[in-house]
Parts: structure tokens; sequence; C-alpha cells
């Protein structure tokens, strides 16, 4: 019989925060896993993508966004429940620069969690975490969406999504390996659907040599798919993330998360979803009871059928920006002044930006070699 692998990877872990730090750092894996525990043991390879630095003092960099972290006694919890691999190619592992991400690497390495997709400079950070399980030669590449964490150069960061140099990075990984899989932090926040940039970005990782690509970031669950034999999974929602204000209802999206768990054979690969509550009432994980996994479970079953139609994708997509057009137009103005914003948002005061402005802007964005020259300019 073929050897088969059963890996297990969960979306976004922030150990910080009131009543998970506490406990983490108490080491209490069983508050926090529950009858999950068990299950992520028994895994022949466990991954979970640590959203913050671990670092007990530092300075915070200057981004957009909140800086997260939390203490280096957090990181043993995740060795004792049975993870062996953290992802750091994320939005926040940089959240307290180089001196962050340096602590959270040797914590790391301290208590046996090997970490992929951060490191002190761009060679580093690109590198595959390779290892072999009964057998099957495993490669794992590990990429994040460009805010203020990826590097470009020799500079400590984490690893960046280029297409690429995405591309080369898979054909090189599936030359050494009997399967190669691609997880990527990045998509929408608080939206339930890839945009169809992602789309063809996660198969075209898949066309490159990509066996399954997982997705995380926008905390809260989105739909999946199988593209020339390989599972994407466009966002596998919060696994570990408190937020004491957030209410137990399924109607609230952090609360509700999965996790795809893979069977990987030279030959074959297979799949199942899980679904759970975290942090709703009590700190942790806890199963979904029978009704509330049919909710999840339809709610998922719609978000397939949009994925698989390109204009339905493109629809919602749309939907999504228009209800985001206020927002980003805010964004945008020449001012950050919230009395402006207030009034310009009741039709009581015009936009700064006349339609030549935009038209400006929109060819700096949308233009590949002017948007080269705008990052430049915006960083110097």
């Amino acid at each position: 019989m073929e050897n088969r692998a059963r890996i297990i990877i969960t979306g976004d872990t922030h150990l910080g925060g009131g009543r998970v730090e506490n406990l983490a750092e108490e080491n209490d894996a069983q508050q926090l896993f529950g009858d999950f525990l068990p299950f992520i043991k028994a895994a022949d390879l466990a991954i979970t993508n640590l959203e913050s630095p671990v670092i007990d003092r530092g300075e915070p960099i200057q981004k957009t966004g909140p800086n997260l972290k939390s203490s280096t006694r957090t990181t043993g919890v995740l060795k004792r429940a049975g993870f062996d691999l953290v992802t750091l190619a994320n939005n926040h592992i940089m959240d307290y620069g180089s001196g962050g991400l340096k602590s959270t690497l040797e914590a790391c390495k301290k208590n046996g969690i090997d970490t992929v997709g951060a490191g002190d400079s761009l060679e580093q950070a690109k590198k595959p975490y390779i290892c072999e399980i009964g057998g099957i030669r495993l490669s794992v590449i590990n990429i994040a969406e460009n805010e203020f964490g990826t590097t470009q150069n020799s500079t400590p960061g984490c690893h960046p999504l280029d297409p690429v140099q995405n591309f080369n990075t898979i054909r090189n990984a599936k030359e050494g390996a009997d399967r190669v899989i691609v997880i990527v932090h990045g998509g929408h926040e608080h939206y339930e659907l890839p945009s169809p940039r992602m789309k063809k970005t996660y198969r075209f990782f898949v066309d490159s040599g990509a066996d399954a690509v997982i997705g995380h970031h926008t905390h809260c669950i989105s739909g999946y798919e199988v593209y020339n034999r390989a599972p994407i999974f466009y966002s596998l929602g919060n696994f570990l993330f408190d937020m004491n204000n957030r209410e137990n209802s399924l109607t609230d999206p952090w609360n509700v998360g999965m996790f795809a768990e893979l069977f990987l054979s030279k030959s074959d690969l297979d799949f199942k979803v899980h679904f759970y509550t975290q942090n709703a009432v009590d700190p942790g994980l806890s199963k979904l009871g029978k009704a509330d996994q049919k909710v999840v479970e339809n709610i998922i079953s719609e978000l397939n059928l949009v994925i698989q139609d390109d204009d339905a994708l493109e629809k919602r997509f749309d939907e999504f920006c228009s209800k985001s057009k206020r927002r980003y137009s805010a964004y945008i103005e020449p001012h950050s002044i919230r009395v402006l914003h207030a009034l310009r948002n009741r039709n009581l005061l015009p936009s700064l930006l006349t339609n030549k402005k935009k038209r400006l802007l929109l060819n700096l964005t949308r233009c590949e070699a002017h948007r080269d020259v705008l990052i430049k300019t915006l960083i110097s």
C-alpha cells in the first residue's frame, strides 16, 4: 500500500491580547485547542500561520493598521499542541521590525518549531520548508501580499507576492519534491470571496507546479475549488485570534474558521475541511453543533458556486468595491481631517480630487511602469 502523509494547515494564529496570551504563557494547550488537540497531535505535519511577532520589548514600526505582538513565553504552547511548522509571511510579522522577526525566529527554534516565509533577506525568506514523511518529499512555500513586511532585497522581511519570481520558486521546488504546497497570506479583509485577480494568481501557482494552494488573511472563511486536481482554499479564516468584543454568533464571521486536512501520496492527493468557532465566549477552539455545522457548510457551498462562475465572481467583487468606495475615496483625498471627511460624506463639501486628478492617479496605479516609480517615491 502506498504511503500517505496527513497534513493539517490552519489560518491566522495571534497569541497576544488578554485571554489567549495568558493561557499561552501558562502553556494551557487543552483550553486553547480543546477537542482538536489530539487531532492536531496526530498529524504527520501540522502548520499554522503565526500572525504576529513574539517579542517582549521593542518599538513598533510606523505603518497603517495595528501593530501586533505577543510575548516570547507564548510560543511553547504551539509545540505542546502539536504544531511542527509556522508560516511567517504575513502583514504583521515585521510589526516590530527586524528585532521582532529575530526574536520570533529564536523563540521558535528554542521550542523546536520550524519556520518558513521570512528571514534576514529575500533569499532566506523565499526558501521552501522541506521535509520527508513516509518517503514522500514535501516542499512548503509561504508567500504574502506586499504590505509593510515584505522584503525585496538583502533586508529582513517576508517572502513577497511576485508571480514571476514565485513561478521560479515553485518550479525549482517541484524539481526536488514529490509534493509542493503554497501557502499565501492575502486577500480582502472581511470579504468572503477571492477577487478575480486572486483566482487567476492562485490557479497560476497550480499551473507552476503547486499541488495545493492555501490562503488566509481575510479574518473570515472563504470558498474553495479543485483546479487541475489541486485544491485551492482562498481563506481559512481565523484559527486562534481573540477579540474580546466579538459575540458568540455565526453571524460574526470573525469567530468561525476552518482548517484543511490534506492526505498526500506520491500519486494522489485528497482533502477534508473542518469547521469550528474560536474565542467566541470562552477562549479557545470549540466544535460546531450539527445545526451550526450545516449552516456553515451551506455558506461554503454557495461561495464555491460563485468561485466557479467568473461572471458571478466579478459581479460580487464589484459589489464589494462599491461598498468600499467611500472608505477608499477618503484614503486618497489629499487630507486626513475627520471633519472634512464627514462633511464630504454628507455631500456638504466637494471632493478635493478633480476628475483630471483621478485620471492621473488611475494611470499612476494601473500602469506597471508608473506604479514602479510611484512606490519608490512613496517609500523614499
